[in-house]
C-alpha cells in the first residue's frame, strides 16, 4: 500500500458529507506521491526542489508514473510546481486504479436492476490496512487528511512529522490548496459580476 492509495481509500471511506472535491484530493495526492517517494529515496528535496535520487523499483503502477514524470536535470522542478502538474486529474487516475482492482464497487439501488447508486468500497486488506493507518492517527495521513477536510483540525493528536522534507511537501499542500480556493472564489466574484451585467444591473 501506498500513502496515496490509502488517502484515497481513506476519502472513500470515512470523508464526511459532502467528500472533498476531486481538484484537493488531487493536490494531497500528488503531495502524497512526493513523501513516498522521500521515503522510498527516490528523490530528495533541495530548499523547495525535488532532486531525483536512485530509481528503485516500484510496485505500485501510479507512484512509478509519479516517479518516471521527475524533472531529472537541473533547475530541478519546485514542489509547488510538482503538485499543480502532478495533480491535474488524480484523484479520477487513483479512484479508476481502485476500481480496476476490484477495491470498489457499484450499489445497486432496489427496484431498479440496472441501475447503479453510488461507488463503495469492498471489504479487502487494502482497506483495512488503510483503516489501521487512519485509526492509528498516523501523523502523514492524518495531516494529509486534515488538508483536504476529512480529518477536523481538533480530532485526535497526530504525533509530528518525521522530517524537515516531508514538512515542506505538507506546507506546500496547504498553500496550494488555499490557491485553489482563492482562484474559486475570484472566478465566482467575476462570473456574478458578468451575470449581473446581463441582467442590466
Amino acid at each position: 500500500m501506498t500513502t496515496p492509495r490509502d488517502l484515497m481509500i481513506t476519502a472513500l471511506d470515512v470523508a464526511p458529507s459532502p467528500p472533498p472535491v476531486a481538484g484537493e484530493l488531487s493536490l494531497a495526492l500528488a503531495g502524497a506521491e512526493l513523501i513516498d517517494l522521500l521515503a522510498a529515496e527516490a528523490i530528495r528535496l533541495e530548499g523547495d526542489r525535488i532532486v531525483p535520487g536512485h530509481r528503485p523499483a516500484i510496485a505500485d503502477r501510479l507512484l512509478e508514473q509519479a516517479a518516471d514524470s521527475l524533472a531529472r536535470e537541473a533547475p530541478y522542478e519546485q514542489v509547488a510546481d510538482w503538485l499543480w502538474r502532478r495533480g491535474r486529474g488524480l484523484a479520477a487516475a487513483y479512484l479508476a486504479a481502485l476500481e480496476t482492482e476490484g477495491q470498489l464497487t457499484r450499489q445497486r439501488r432496489r427496484g431498479l436492476p440496472f441501475r447503479t447508486g453510488r461507488t463503495v468500497l469492498v471489504d479487502s486488506p487494502d482497506r483495512r490496512l488503510a483503516g489501521d493507518r487512519w485509526t492509528s492517527n498516523e501523523p502523514v495521513l492524518a495531516a494529509l487528511a486534515t488538508a483536504v477536510g476529512i480529518r477536523d483540525q481538533g480530532t485526535g493528536e497526530a504525533a509530528s512529522t518525521p522530517d524537515d522534507a516531508v514538512e515542506t511537501v505538507l506546507v506546500a499542500v496547504n498553500e496550494a490548496l488555499l490557491e485553489l480556493e482563492a482562484v474559486r472564489q475570484r472566478r465566482s466574484i467575476e462570473q456574478a459580476a458578468f451575470d449581473n451585467i446581463w441582467r442590466g444591473y
